[in-house]
């Protein structure tokens, strides 16, 4: 339960990306200790730079952030950094803190308990990339848990987990006692715990604050919208009103002009009681992926392949073909081996699996590791075109950059500092532009808006080439035609 103490304080905090483009416009907002907070906004709105600068990763233009002294603050990222992937499971966790700490192992064995990852096995000295990006996950979360801080701040935690997995976490929070803020997606999972949002409105670069779960508060944003909508109308009607009554006296001249000129104060005067109506998040349009042209038969047979359970390979026989227009859904838990199966048919490495040979393989992997972070969006995208044997059209390609509300300076910018909704986001303009034959995709729904995700489903449900997905959120799976599931675990 929360106290009236405050252990985070924003006191009119302003913060620019770069030298040109503001994030927090001065932002004030207070957390009370033992409250449970969510961070909701648009992708690229700044809800991961609010724990940059919670974590003094950052530092604020202007304003003032207060903590109480001493306030110790763990942050589960959203994905481990490129050069930590090659460190063992016990270097992993020993980088969680700033001064040594002996005897750690029985520290991680008893984490790793609670975040449902001890299996079978002595892990404190495998490597961190042999793990699944569902059990990466969980390594990130225990890697801010182990500290026992006093704010816990936790980055998209439901990305890659199974539904054990988010169940498994669901329940630690609504038992842990100490300040707890989530950047999260997941309505369902948010739903079960919070008591209060904080939401970064992207227009106005400021923090809205409100008591609640996540639910709660779509629904009072979603009113005051409409009251504001609807008091604005009633004043334009009477704004144009006194206008028309302005122009038939301005029209007759003489002292009439005085009525005129009375009227149209009149209006002005009920043109500055609108009220700038909250504007609701963008939205990306509608957009289909076109499916590779003159592909006949088989676009890939599934005969064999390989999973992965408690650190042994094992290898399962399968009978599955697919055409155009069929779509398979790979299922397991955690572990299993989902991610590495869908890398080695992207890159035509599954013995067992056969792809033909003039089929373009459109990837869409969940931590974005076959796009180069050097690259900007441009690049990136001008790539895809060439992938696809397009002769590359800049109206065209903006236009799709457009549709993904990728615009201005964003189609210059580094990929690697994007957002990772952002990337996610750039990802589907590559693969709209790479018109693939046959589409592979990785837990597609990470890190994107709650808003994208119903115009992402049609999409993937309208694609007619071949389709392999694999993703854990069975909300979005619902809304996509699946042909075949292949279960990896029987």
């Amino acid at each position: 339960m929360s106290t009236n103490e405050v252990v985070i304080r924003f006191d009119k905090v302003s913060f620019l990306y770069g030298h040109n483009k503001p994030i927090l416009n001065e932002v004030s907002f207070s957390v009370r200790k033992g409250s449970k907070i969510t961070i909701m906004g648009q992708n690229g709105a700044g809800k991961s730079t609010l724990f940059g600068l919670i974590t003094k990763i950052h530092k604020p233009e202007d304003g003032d952030i207060h903590l109480p002294v001493n306030t110790s603050i763990a942050i589960s990222r959203q994905v481990i950094p490129q050069d930590e992937l090659d460190l063992t499971v016990r270097e992993f966790f020993v980088k969680c803190f700033k001064s040594k700490v002996y005897d750690i192992d029985p520290k991680i064995d008893e984490i790793l308990e609670i975040v449902n990852l001890r299996g079978h096995e002595k892990v404190h000295d495998r490597i961190i990339k042999t793990f699944s990006g569902g059990q990466q996950a969980r390594l990130l979360l225990a890697s801010a848990l182990i500290q026992n801080p006093d704010i816990l701040l936790l980055d998209e935690p439901t990305n890659n987990l199974d539904k054990a997995g988010i169940a498994h976490l669901t329940e630690f929070l609504k038992d842990y006692k100490k300040t707890v803020l989530v950047i999260s997606h997941d309505a369902e999972f948010l739903n079960s715990f919070t008591d209060g949002v904080l939401y970064l409105d992207t227009h106005t670069k400021k923090v809205e604050q409100y008591t609640g779960n996540y639910n709660d508060v779509l629904k009072d944003i979603t009113a005051r919208v409409e009251k504001e909508g609807r008091k604005n109308a009633q004043l334009e009607k009477e704004i144009q009103a006194k206008k028309d009554k302005a122009n038939e006296f301005a029209n007759k001249g003489g002292r009439l002009r005085l009525v005129a000129k009375r009227m149209r104060n009149l209006a002005q005067d009920l043109e500055d009681e609108k009220v700038d109506v909250r504007r609701e998040d963008k939205t990306i349009r509608k957009f289909i992926i076109p499916a590779q042209d003159e592909v006949l038969g088989a676009i890939a047979t599934i005969t064999s392949f390989t999973t992965m359970t408690h650190g042994k390979i094992h290898s399962r026989k399968a009978n599955i073909t697919l055409k155009k227009n069929q779509h398979l859904l790979l299922s397991g838990p955690n572990g299993i081996g989902k991610s590495t199966l869908l890398e080695k048919i992207a890159n035509r490495q599954e013995d067992g699996v056969n792809v033909g040979k003039n089929i373009c393989i459109g990837y869409y992997r969940q931590d974005f590791s076959n796009i180069k972070y050097d690259n900007t969006v441009h690049q990136i995208l001008i790539q895809a075109m060439e992938k696809s044997g397009t002769i590359t059209q800049e109206e065209v390609l903006r236009s799709v950059a457009a549709s993904f509300l990728i615009t201005g300076e964003l189609i210059h910018t580094k990929f690697a500092v994007l957002s990772e909704g952002q990337k996610g986001l750039v990802s589907f303009a590559r693969l709209v532009l790479e018109k693939p034959g046959l589409l592979i995709l990785d837990e597609p729904t990470n890190h994107i808006n709650f808003r994208h995700i119903p115009i992402i489903a049609e999409a993937l449900n309208q694609y007619t080439g071949a389709m392999i997905l694999v993703s854990h959120v069975p909300e979005f799976v619902a809304k996509i035609r699946i042909d075949e599931i292949l279960d990896l675990e029987k």
